[in-house]
């Protein structure tokens, strides 16, 4: 009898990590198949620092097809064009299809400059989301510190990914202090958030505190509870809300160089597909990672339905941060080898939160067990530990990457000994 295929769809941080992780989980009992739209893998987590051109793009990436064929991992490139769940068929963008017997979708999100008139790398605005627009970024810095002016960095209503934007503000601050022009550069934070430090997270441990205090010290103003309303080549209008929901003052805020992360969504190829999304395009899954529509379909990263901390003037996102995601992978590898098993799946990520926030001379790190609050751990920590740290990680996350390592034996004790779990049992 043919071996029942597994196919991961997306090949970025949880992706990439699924299929190692699934591929040595289930043996010789499935094949495993990863279909993505490049052959590329890049350190996300390192795009502010190419902004600013203390990396460059190669630096952060690693060709994957090699990787996968050592692995005995099938690989292509081409992209998914539509899901049609129904028959599980995976329709590609060359028009061929893929017939699975288990989907695991790691897409992260599509990015929703288009909701913001004028937003975006194709607006008036650049971006670190992506590497490739990271490095755009990065001409546009080098064009802005010859003839500087104003800065604006931030995240729009609706975003779930606030740590960048923090990161990217306080590492320009770096970089024009080091320039020897950061006295010619006013610079606004702009963040849906009701404070600073929330983080879509209503804060972990005290990164109210740390954060607003990083800001203050570098002299960098901030507007909370903010709504842009638009964006044009040197002027971005943003509304001030109120707690009750009116809009309290607005601002036309002048800029020569600015980066907002933007609201994310689902990618087309899974939107709009009953039972398996919701609204926004974001896949609804249960304790398993799975889709309870659809069985055979499981979810991890940036692409799962995940309900705001709370209610908040202005729509605040939940970020999917990296740990929280592996452990999403590592439960998912546990169940479907549970189910190739002839058992019920039955591991539970923790989705547990280890950051670091660089900021070029220092940091943030803080640990949130679970993410979501209530939580057992809530610690924040600052110093120039932080970036020695975080580069550090850089360098061992892509060894593992390389290697074709989800979670090598001294990364599982190491984490064993600190008290922080993948797996709820």
């Amino acid at each position: 009898m043919d071996k029942p295929l597994i196919v991961i769809l997306g090949a970025g941080l949880g992706g990439t990590l699924a299929a190692y992780e699934i591929r040595a989980a289930v043996g010789n009992r499935a094949d495993v198949m990863t279909v993505s739209d490049t052959n590329t893998y890049s350190f996300v987590p390192s795009n502010p620092w190419v902004a600013v051109r203390w990396r460059e793009p190669e630096a952060i990436q690693i060709h994957l097809p090699p990787v996968f064929e050592r692995k005995k991992i099938g690989f292509s490139a081409v992209g998914a064009q539509r899901l049609h769940a129904e028959e599980k068929r995976l329709e590609l963008k060359d028009g061929t299809s893929i017939n699975y017997d288990y989907l695991v979708i790691a897409t992260g999100p599509d990015l929703a400059f288009d909701e913001i008139e004028g937003l975006g790398p194709q607006g008036h605005t650049v971006s670190i989301c992506q590497t490739a627009h990271a490095a755009d970024a990065a001409d546009a810095f080098d064009a802005f510190v010859a003839n500087p002016g104003p800065i604006v960095v931030g995240a729009v209503q609706g975003a779930s990914c606030y740590g960048p934007a923090y990161e990217f503000a306080l590492i320009l601050d770096t970089e024009l202090r080091r320039r020897k022009i950061r006295d010619k550069v006013p610079m606004t934070f702009v963040t849906a958030e009701p404070y600073i430090g929330h983080l879509g997270l209503d804060g972990v441990g005290d990164t109210k505190s740390l954060l607003e205090s990083e800001l203050r010290e570098r002299h960098i103003k901030w507007i909370t509870n903010a709504r842009v309303t638009g964006v044009e080549p040197d002027v971005m209008h943003v509304e001030e809300v109120g707690e009750d929901g009116a809009v309290r003052k607005t601002h036309d805020l002048p800029f020569g160089y600015s980066m907002l992360l933007p609201a994310f969504r689902g990618v087309p190829a899974i939107r709009d597909i009953a039972g398996l999304t919701n609204p926004r395009g974001f896949v609804i899954v249960d304790s398993h990672q799975r889709n309870p529509a659809f069985p055979e379909i499981f979810a991890l990263g940036v692409c799962v339905a995940i309900p705001p901390t709370g209610p908040t003037p202005v729509p605040v996102g939940v970020p999917k941060t990296g740990f929280m995601i592996e452990s999403m992978v590592t439960a998912i590898a546990a169940n479907i080898a549970a189910i190739l098993d002839g058992k019920e799946p039955a591991a539970e990520a923790t989705w547990n939160a280890v950051c670091l926030a660089d900021f070029g001379d220092g940091g943030v790190a803080f640990v949130a067990q679970p993410q979501i609050p209530p939580r057992n751990v809530n610690w924040s920590a600052s110093g120039k530990w932080v970036h020695l740290a975080k580069i550090g990680f850089e360098k061992y996350f892509l060894r593992k990457i390389r290697r074709g390592e989800s979670e090598p034996f001294y990364e599982k004790l190491a984490l064993h000994v600190m008290g922080i779990r993948k797996l709820r049992f």
